[in-house]
């Protein structure tokens, strides 16, 4: 069975209609979103698993708060990972739970 997962990034000013790509492999269909804040994460989770995603990987500028938020919105309909850096270098070596 084909796995379908997600990678969202965090970055201001992206837009997760245009900074959005997907590569499909035999085993894997993975799509990675850039969002702005936690709030658009939150919504484009809920949206990813509603297209069936079953697994979201978080990258390293969403700190402990976005990582709770996200997988309280998705709610154990998909498994929720994430990539860790206590200070992000793309975020000004900040966390996103100072930021958003």
């Amino acid at each position: 069975m084909k796995i379908q997962a997600a990678f969202l990034f965090i970055a201001p000013e992206a837009n997760p209609k245009t900074h959005r790509t997907v590569v499909d492999t035999p085993v894997i269909t993975l799509t990675t979103v850039g969002v702005k804040n936690y709030a658009e994460a939150q919504k484009v989770a809920v949206q990813l698993v509603e297209q069936g995603v079953t697994a979201l990987e978080l990258c390293a500028g969403f700190g402990n708060e976005g990582v709770g938020l996200v997988s309280k919105a998705v709610a154990g309909k998909a498994a929720v990972g994430v990539v860790r850096f206590d200070a992000h270098p793309g975020l000004g070596f900040k966390s996103g739970d100072t930021l958003f």
